[in-house]
């Protein structure tokens, strides 16, 4: 490859790096769906009472 390819490279790896980020960043924002937090609710109540039980 010639030094023009490399720095072509550098920086579409660039750009790619900087859109994933932002996608995550997103995802990371955004609330749970309501049946997601009731299962987790549901789950973490049967996971006490089996703690009390024991």
């Amino acid at each position: 490859m010639t030094s023009n390819d490399d720095q072509k490279s550098a920086k579409i790896a660039k750009y790619i790096d900087e859109n994933l980020k932002q996608v995550f960043s997103d995802l990371e924002r955004d609330e749970l769906p309501d049946r997601i937090t009731d299962l987790l609710s549901v789950l973490r109540a049967q996971d006490d009472a089996k703690k009390d039980e024991k």
